[in-house]
Parts: structure tokens; sequence; C-alpha cells
């Protein structure tokens, strides 16, 4: 787990004990943005233009948050443009770490052996949980953002200037309901399972509980109608809830008491996470032995054995029936 405080490290990540036992997530605080001119985005400071081999890319192969931004490298085939690196996927007494293990790397931009040095070496007084992904610019020897949200738009149009993909899965015309469906999937489902998860009352989990089995009832009577999130194209929605149900039957059902059904059992949701894991590139993105090792070796006050179930069997490959839209 990880905090910094004023730049000293603190062996927490969350607290509950304001919020009735309720999980809270905070807002990240790096929010700049690469545009293709260097123009100030919606947030921060102008100066990050969109270059081939200025950026680096930091993520954890296990946070469906950095899954994001790792699916929309892939989708725009930005692995030549935008660099990166993987902590490992057990965080524990230094939070993130940089070692080599299961398939991550080190850090080989600035050198650290923990994320939360990167932090510091930018802010030294910094305050904040420390996350990925996290977006570096080499040039200018600094973070630009840290928001998931916020970087996959710019993998989805900043760069396209040095990729031949220009699918846009953020187009204007459907703007509008993108953003209304993310703010549901995002509240009720991507960060419905930490509530449950992280709830430290009874009273905290069963509302958190109850909140997102309704929203996944809900997608999966929207998903009876419709072939995606928004109509017939594949969006950022999409894949903003994929990188949640990826996890769920593996991690969330028994991890974080999310037990009421798996998404194996939703007949429209099951067939759609597979048909969009069975898009090209996506399976190399998820890596399930970083996710079930980082969930339940890393949370010990959840999981205090650390014992990594060897379970359960799933065949995302399995055919899938969302062709009758």
């Amino acid at each position: 787990m990880g905090l910094l405080v004023k730049g000293e490290w603190r062996d927490e990540w969350y607290d509950t004990s304001k919020s009735g036992g309720e999980f809270i997530r905070n807002d990240a605080q790096f929010r700049n943005w690469v545009t293709p001119d260097g123009s100030a985005g919606p947030s921060g400071r102008g100066g990050f233009v969109a270059e081939a081999g200025r950026y680096h890319l930091y993520v954890s192969l296990a946070c469906p948050w950095a899954h994001r931004t790792l699916i929309f490298r892939r989708l725009k085939r930005l692995e030549e443009v935008v660099s990166v690196s993987i902590v490992d996927p057990h965080m524990v007494q230094h939070g993130w770490a940089f070692t080599g293990n299961f398939e991550s790397t080190v850090d080989e931009v600035n050198g650290h052996q923990y994320l939360y040095q990167l932090y510091c070496q930018v802010s030294r007084d910094y305050s904040g949980r420390v996350t990925v992904p996290l977006l570096w610019d080499k040039q200018q020897r600094t973070i630009v953002n840290n928001e998931s949200s916020e970087i996959i738009r710019m993998f989805n149009s900043a760069f396209n200037a040095y990729t031949g993909v220009k699918e846009d899965y953020y187009p204007e015309a459907l703007r509008e309901e993108i953003d209304e469906i993310n703010t549901f999937i995002y509240d009720d489902i991507n960060n419905g399972v930490y509530r449950c998860g992280f709830a430290t009352t009874q009273a905290a989990y069963e509302k958190g509980f109850d909140r997102l089995f309704r929203a996944l009832d809900e997608v999966e009577r929207r998903l009876g109608q419709q072939r995606y999130l928004v109509g017939s194209k594949i969006t950022e929605a999409d894949w903003r809830l994929f990188t949640t149900l990826i996890r769920f039957d593996a991690v969330y059902v028994g991890h974080f008491k999310c037990n009421r059904q798996r998404i194996a059992d939703y007949p429209n949701l099951s067939h759609y996470l597979r048909e969009l894991y069975q898009q090209r590139g996506i399976a190399e993105t998820v890596n399930m032995v970083h996710i079930k090792q980082h969930y339940y070796y890393s949370h010990d006050t959840i999981n205090p054995t650390r014992i990594v179930p060897k379970g359960p069997l799933q065949d995302f490959n399995a055919p899938h029936d969302r062709d009758r839209f």
C-alpha cells in the first residue's frame, strides 16, 4: 500500500474511518495533456507536444486503470511511439516496485527502484497516493498526467500523426452519450467493486454490493438490445468497462466479495466480454498472473495469508454470439 505525505512514505493506502466504512477514491493530481501542437488541453498547462519517443508510460498489468492505457496504446499501435515500464504485481512495503519479476521491468528511464521515487523526483513535498498509470515526459523530465481516463483520450487522438490507425473511440457525435455511460460505469461498476472490497463496515459493504449488481443488471439489459454500450460501434466506454469485467470472476467475486453472481452467469455480458477480448491485440494486454498475484498478495488486510488461488478456469476465446446484432 502507499501514500506520500509531504514526501514521506506511509504504509497505508486508504482510510475509511471518516466515511462510515465506505471506500472513497481520491482524484489524480497531475492533469496536463499531450496535444498535437503542444497547446494546453482541458486542464493543466501547455508545452507537451505529441512526438514519437518523447513520452513514457508507467503501468501495472494488474491495475484496471493502467490496463485502459495499455489497451489504447495497442489499439492505436503506439508501441514504437510511447515506451513503457511495468511494475511488479506485488505492492507491499514500499508500494509499486520495479523488480523484473513476473515479467515486470526495471525503470530504464529514471533508474528508480520504487514508483513513489518518481513522484518525489517531480515534487519533493508531494502528498497523495502513488498510482499507475503515469505518463512521463522524457524531455521535460516531469509527470504529464496520472489520470487514466485522460491518458486514453490522448492516445486516442493526440498521436495520430505517428500511427496509421485513425479509428476514433471518442467520436464527436457520440461524446455526450459516451460521457453519460462512462459516469454510470465508473461510479457503480469500475469503482463499485472497490466499494465492496475495501468497505470496513457491513452496512457500507452491502450498500456498495447492491449498487454494483443493480448496475450490472442494467448493463446486461442494455446489451440485450444493442451490441455495444453506445449502439453499434466499439467506443471508449466499452474499453473502460472491459478492464473491470475481465477481472471480475477471477478476483472481484471472491477477493472483493462481489459474489451474487459471476460475469459468466450473465448471458449478454459474458458474450460481450469474450467479443472484446477477441479483438485484435487485446488478449496480449491481459495478464491474469499479474492480476491475481497483485490483488490476493498485496491486500493483506483482506487476505492476510496471501494465498493466491489457482482458479477459476476461464476461456475468453470461446465463441460468442454478438454478431446477431
